[in-house]
């Protein structure tokens, strides 16, 4: 289940939530009870490497990237 990030509009805490998908939408009051609450947009960071070959800068296949327009 993902994570959400809140913003209480009257005591201006942030609090997160772990709720499924289907009710990313639905109010969510804040850990004092009140229920004026914002969703906030959160980013998610990646990182680690990858498992593949890397595909060399040029190439790697479609019209004019791998030859094919001739």
């Amino acid at each position: 289940m993902p994570t959400y990030a809140y913003r209480c509009r009257e005591c201006t805490e942030t609090f997160e939530l772990l709720r499924p998908m289907s009710e990313s939408s639905a109010p969510a009051a804040c850990p004092d009870g009140h229920t004026d609450t914002v969703k906030l947009l959160t980013t998610v960071a990646l990182t680690g490497a990858a498992s593949g070959p890397a595909v060399p800068a040029g190439g790697g296949g479609g019209c004019c990237g791998g030859g094919c327009c001739g």
